[in-house]
């Protein structure tokens, strides 16, 4: 029998909800991409601390791998 996936998750900032709520929906957008940018920034980071002979050609090639292994490897509830 297979076993079920347990999802866990942190408590809900209310404070931070209402603050989300009040933005316009463009506004909410640009957070979601200024999240994204920062994440991938980071990725990017640590790609470089890993491997740093590679070019930044290499290092993009080797992102994308990551992001699209991740898409494939983990489902969603």
């Amino acid at each position: 029998m297979a076993q079920e996936a347990k999802y866990t998750f942190d408590p809900v900032d209310i404070a931070q909800m209402r603050l989300r709520a009040s933005l316009s929906p463009a506004r909410r957008i640009q957070v979601m991409l200024d999240a994204r940018e920062l994440a991938v920034g980071l990725m990017r980071g640590r790609m470089r601390k890993r491997y740093p002979d590679l070019s930044d050609r290499e290092i993009n090639l080797r992102l994308i791998e990551e992001l699209s292994h991740a898409r494939t490897s983990f489902s969603r509830p």
